[in-house]
């Protein structure tokens, strides 16, 4: 295992998600969000099923096509239509760092619907991660945003995506996996479009631009995280995900004039920070578990 490159290729990966973010947030100012998802599903998926072409995977790999990789599709193109819709409503910086809960939510998940032990420690995490959430989003104070309740829907839906992940065939290459992702993608965007009314608008020079900033950094990141888990070890490299984080916040200020209020920045410290301790205590008890084998 190499951790040093891995754990370049992971802040690097953060780094071009949180660009992604950043030019959907700039095009939603003047293109629909479901015209958004339709053009970023279909050129990334496009790009991924190359990928696949080229690596001699195979695209129509019966197991690829049956419930699970499917279901798993459906819930990517939940999370897409929530995580946009709150991009063009509410400050980058505020939805990186309700994002940041995602991994507690997995790890919730897995112990009420997989069976893995969660012990009171890591229970005891999680509880103080949503209670930076709550210091986010702040229900029932004059700071309350509805529109960050997307960014909640968005975290529920990508968790489930991901545990659905960890009982996906071996067999299904992940280029298929992610191209399937992106095609789930521009299908939700075409519901957006039909179910809110929203127009279709004709898309000027300025738009390429950020179009392509999008489609670029979004395959980079994804081809980036992947890659950094083959080549080091998941315990090292994982806390480093936290710097997404960082870099939204950053994109926010610089190109949006954002500025994080303190309870914002104390919420993302407990989210980050019981994530964190959640994580550590999953790798004791994983060599704990290793140590006792042997």
């Amino acid at each position: 295992m190499n951790n040093v490159n891995g754990i370049l290729l992971v802040v690097g990966a953060m780094a071009a998600f949180a660009l992604e973010d950043m030019f959907i947030k700039h095009l939603s100012v003047s293109v629909p969000t479901g015209q958004i998802m339709v053009v970023l599903g279909i050129m990334c998926g496009l790009v991924f099923a190359l990928m696949a072409v080229a690596t001699r995977k195979r695209i129509f790999e019966a197991a690829a096509w049956r419930g699970l990789p499917l279901i798993r599709a459906v819930t990517e193109g939940v999370g897409a239509v929530a995580f946009v819709t709150a991009l063009s409503l509410v400050d980058l910086s505020t939805v990186a760092a309700v994002f940041q809960a995602m991994p507690l939510v997995v790890t919730m998940g897995a112990a009420l619907f997989l069976g893995e032990q969660v012990g009171w420690r890591r229970w005891s995490a999680i509880g103080v991660g949503f209670v930076g959430v709550l210091m986010i989003i702040r229900p029932g104070l004059d700071g309350f945003q509805p529109e960050t309740l997307f960014v909640v829907a968005s975290v529920i839906a990508i968790a489930a995506r991901d545990l659905i992940t960890r009982r996906l065939d071996v067999r299904v290459a992940s280029a298929v996996v992610a191209m399937q992702a992106y095609l789930a993608v521009a299908i939700a965007g075409v519901a957006l479009i039909v179910l809110n009314g929203q127009p279709v608008v004709a898309m000027g020079a300025g738009q390429f631009g950020p179009f392509l900033g999008a489609i670029t950094f979004g395959v980079l990141g994804y081809y980036g995280i992947v890659t950094a888990m083959r080549v080091g070890d998941a315990s090292a490299l994982t806390p480093f995900r936290y710097t997404r984080l960082v870099f939204s916040i950053a994109a926010g200020m610089l190109m949006f004039g954002e500025r994080p209020d303190q309870m914002t920045l104390a919420g993302a410290t407990l989210i980050i920070g019981s994530g964190l301790y959640t994580f550590l205590r999953e790798r004791r008890l994983a060599q704990q578990v290793v140590a006792a084998a042997t």
